[in-house]
This record gives C-alpha cells, sequence and structure tokens, in this order.
C-alpha cells in the first residue's frame, strides 16, 4: 500500500516537475490509501489556482483510491507523533495514517523525510 501526501497529488493534477515520479505511485488506485485530510488539502489548492471544477475532477480522480476517515484513534496516534517528530497537524495525521495502515509515504514535505517508511523527493 502506498499514500502519496497532498503535495504529490497536486503535483500529480498540476503536471509539476514531480508529476512523473508522483504518478508512478499512482497507477493502482486500489493500492493507494488517501486520508480525508489530504483530500480537503488538493481540493483547496486547485480550487484557488485553478477552479472549482478542476478542484472536483481531481476529488474525483481521489475517490478511485482507498478514504481513510479521520477516526479518533488516528486522531490520537497523530498527536502522539507530532508531539514526538514536531509535526505540523497535517502532516501528523498524514504519517500516522500511513503507519497505521502499513503504507509507505510518498512525498516532497522535508519535515518527513528521514521518518521510518518514508520516500522523499526532493522539491
Amino acid at each position: 500500500m502506498t499514500l502519496v501526501d497532498s503535495f504529490g497529488w497536486i503535483e500529480f493534477f498540476t503536471d509539476g516537475p514531480l508529476a512523473g515520479e508522483y504518478a508512478k505511485h499512482l497507477q493502482r488506485p486500489s493500492e493507494v490509501l488517501v486520508p480525508t485530510i489530504v483530500l480537503y488539502e488538493v481540493y483547496k489548492k486547485i480550487k484557488a489556482e485553478k477552479d472549482e471544477e478542476s478542484a472536483l475532477v481531481a476529488i474525483g480522480t481521489m475517490q478511485n483510491a482507498q478514504i481513510l476517515p479521520l477516526t479518533e484513534e488516528l486522531s490520537v496516534s497523530a498527536a502522539d507523533l507530532e508531539l514526538r517528530y514536531k509535526l505540523a497537524m497535517a502532516d501528523a495525521i498524514v504519517y500516522a495514517s500511513a503507519l497505521q495502515e502499513s503504507a509507505k509515504l510518498v512525498t516532497s514535505d522535508k519535515d518527513l523525510k528521514d521518518l521510518p517508511h518514508v520516500t522523499y523527493f526532493p522539491k
């Protein structure tokens, strides 16, 4: 299983410089996990930079993957990881989601690059 963070999805949808790298990890939607906070961040960013229709198309594509809700257990785990690694809230939720599902996290977020089970692509 793979979890691509918000930056990776945005790169993919906007054909950014790392779109090809992220596309390799998005080829099998049934093996891709999407935390609900990633849906939020991608929708917000694409709507702000493009338009609502583009944002809705992106969300529709992401919904072909496995959506992970923010549960009570995941919230507590994320809070513990935030304190342990000094992460931002969204990063902690994304990382906790990956760990909960024993998934590889694919990201370009330098705050996550040295953590276990993370594949990092420098920006």
